[in-house]
């Protein structure tokens, strides 16, 4: 048997090719949108890549189940459990099997076995497997998508907080607590192969270490320590980070099938200034990937800054608007890495590329900037009032601490937000470093409020100068939130 890991860093997904070497056949787990990687790995293995799965309809990604199905004629493996809701739309499109709780399956030698694992969905399925050629007949792992994480376990409020399904985070949270009762009889030395770490917005506080075993998650998983259904509810539900925007329009995307990559418009390369701007006066929106010291200094107006680094998918689901056509400002060696990137968060109407070199100093009188300023050059303002502060952190982070008169505003949602911000004075932006807030910077001067400034070192450096701060767990003025 042969097991490669794939991971993601910017999606902090995490994705398998298992293979039988006997029959020289293999299956991809969990597959992101773009195959290549494990078809690559797969031939320089001797492998044949006949079947694909995954765990549960995805939130943070785009699958490549469908691409590996119809476009490489693998067959899959589907969940046919969770009701008619949560049934894949395209799995006529190929050869594929719907598989419920019990069901076994095999790939060469290999042997699969689906357990039901709701919770973090009501489809999801974990996989049981056994090496039968090596000889086993007790399986050794379990691929358990995102139901069990190194740490932690998936979260149930995603349904009803992105997809806007009410009353579903509880159901999910006691679905979940009796799936991992389940989990908690399996053998102690299986295996854990779960579909993401540390950084996804699946959890809330998932290891960067990319597997474990059964018994260590037994006995150290904090979610496996609750005998009490009630406190596990509470606890599960408690503290879940806010999830990115676009993860409504992958759950869709997911079950209707995302479009083949072959079928996808090519990408226009614009000449110039002028090909960019007759294109946002059209209805595209314009993202700028460049770094933010680059982009304060001059950008285009009304375009959004979004960095290329590894928070570039992250912020592009938060920011990108998925109704509307999308026109890229980058570097040309960083162009493809970035449309791929894109692509794998399903936005695809990609209507234009410019080389960000050519916003020359030249240009300067079509160009706007924005300023940047120490906490010891702001705090006096501050405190008179004469700029507006918005911290853009997580709510999590603005409880443990916040600059006293913040306006607190998360950064994903600032775009419909802004008719909260006054426009009778400066507006100062803050985040943890700097690096959040001159994003917010750019949605601001992008949405029209133009004299905005962005905090540098961010609520760090102004604790680390000694300027008031307070305890943000303080009863706040309402909207805040």
């Amino acid at each position: 048997m042969l097991l490669r890991y794939f991971y993601d860093e910017k999606l902090a997904h995490a994705s398998y090719l298992v293979g039988c070497q006997r029959t020289g056949e293999a299956i991809v787990i969990d597959p992101g949108r773009h195959p290549a990687p494990y078809l690559r790995t797969a031939e320089a293995e001797g492998l044949r890549i006949v079947a694909a799965t995954e765990t549960h309809i995805h939130a943070d990604f785009v699958s490549g189940a469908r691409e590996l199905g119809v476009a490489h004629g693998a067959k899959l493996y589907l969940s046919d459990e969770g009701g008619d809701d949560w049934r894949y739309r395209y799995a006529e499109e190929a050869e594929c099997r719907l598989v419920k709780h019990g069901d076994r399956f095999k790939v060469g030698n290999l042997s699969f076995e689906v357990l039901h694992t709701p919770g973090h969905t009501p489809e999801s399925i974990s996989l049981l497997l056994t090496d039968l050629g090596g000889g086993a007949d007790e399986p050794m792992g379990i691929f358990t998508g995102d139901f069990v994480f190194v740490g932690d376990v998936g979260r149930p409020d995603l349904l009803e907080k992105a997809a806007g399904l009410r009353g579903t985070s509880e159901a999910g949270a006691r679905a979940m607590f009796h799936s991992l009762q389940q989990f908690k009889r399996l053998p102690d030395y299986l295996q854990v192969w779960p579909a993401h770490g540390a950084g996804s917005a699946c959890g809330k506080s998932l290891g960067a270490v990319p597997s474990s075993t059964v018994g260590y998650e037994k006995r150290f998983n904090p979610a496996l320590s609750y005998r009490d259904e009630e406190a596990f509810v509470q606890a599960l539900l408690d503290g879940q980070p806010e999830p990115p925007r676009y993860f409504a329009v992958m759950k869709q995307v997911n079950r209707k099938g995302p479009e083949l990559l072959n079928r996808l418009a090519a990408v226009a390369e614009l000449a110039s200034l002028e090909a960019l701007t007759a294109l946002r006066e059209a209805g595209a929106a314009v993202i700028d990937t460049r770094p933010a010291q680059e982009f304060a200094k001059g950008h285009l107006e009304g375009t959004i800054n979004i960095p290329y680094n590894k928070s570039f998918p992250n912020w592009a689901g938060w920011l990108v608007d998925y109704d509307r056509p999308l026109a890229v400002l980058a570097k040309p060696d960083q162009w493809q890495d970035i449309l791929t990137e894109l692509r794998s968060i399903g936005i695809d109407n990609v209507a234009g590329y410019m080389d960000a070199g050519k916003l020359r100093a030249d240009d300067s009188s079509r160009l706007e900037s924005y300023a940047e300023a120490t906490p010891s050059d702001m705090a006096g303002k501050v405190e008179a009032g004469d700029v507006h502060l918005v911290d853009v952190r997580n709510w999590s982070e603005w409880l443990e601490g916040h600059i006293p008169g913040a306006q607190h505003l998360m950064l994903g949602t600032l775009p419909g937000r802004l008719n909260e911000i006054p426009r009778d004075k400066p507006v100062l932006l803050q985040c943890r470093s700097g690096a959040r807030s001159a994003i917010a910077a750019s949605v601001l001067q992008a949405g029209g409020i133009k004299e905005v400034i962005n905090l540098s070192g961010g609520y760090i450096r102004w604790r680390e100068e000694g300027l008031p701060h307070e305890d943000g767990s303080k009863p706040q003025t309402a909207g805040n939130k």
